[in-house]
């Protein structure tokens, strides 16, 4: 039942990884007449290994014998979650001209808001692997996951440059944290 459901997400979570390499080949191919914002491409390499990361994370699932519509519907909400974040990180075609900060910024409350409502939808859908029997819930991701809500909290409550200047490498850091974390406590384990 998994492999057929997942075609679905996974076509979705394709879709996201899309969109943010094509946002970085307009970014580009544009650069002559268009500023690259580094805080905008730093966002996408964060979405890109976040889409990535729910996409390896989603395999877990194919363990869980009996299906509901509200776990197919649920695991659909949070990969369309992902790409409509990618697609408001980089905005559709007939903004070419547009500057990529002036873009960034004018979408910067979807985006963030986007990303608050994935890292929410996350909380549940990690915990009911847990509950289902699927995985542990690594301990390190009761510290990550606070992190990154207020990591996107703040992004979706400030304007400020310095503050999202420091918010990208931060969320970053936050991601390679737990995954070394995670890896070091699989070996430690065996």
């Amino acid at each position: 039942m998994f492999d057929y459901l997942a075609v679905l997400i996974s076509v979705v979570l394709g879709l996201a990884v899309t969109h943010v390499l094509s946002g970085f080949a307009g970014t580009i191919n544009r650069r002559a007449s268009v500023r690259p914002d580094w805080v905008q491409l730093f966002w996408g390499v964060n979405v890109l290994g976040y889409v990535l990361g729910v996409w390896w994370g989603m395999y877990w699932w194919k363990h869980l014998s009996v299906w509901t519509v509200q776990q197919f519907v649920f695991l659909t909400a949070y990969s369309i979650v992902l790409f409509m974040m990618a697609s408001t990180l980089f905005p559709a075609e007939d903004n070419r001209g547009e500057e990529g900060e002036s873009a960034f910024w004018r979408n910067r409350r979807w985006f963030f808001g986007l990303l608050l409502a994935a890292h929410l939808i996350d909380i549940p859908e990690t915990a009911a692997k847990q509950v289902d029997g699927l995985r542990a819930v690594p301990p390190e991701y009761w510290v990550v996951a606070p992190a990154f809500l207020a990591i996107a909290l703040a992004g979706l409550l400030t304007r400020d440059r310095k503050v999202h200047a420091a918010l990208a490498p931060a969320w970053l850091t936050v991601l390679v944290g737990y995954e070394v974390f995670s890896a070091l406590d699989r070996i430690v384990a065996r």
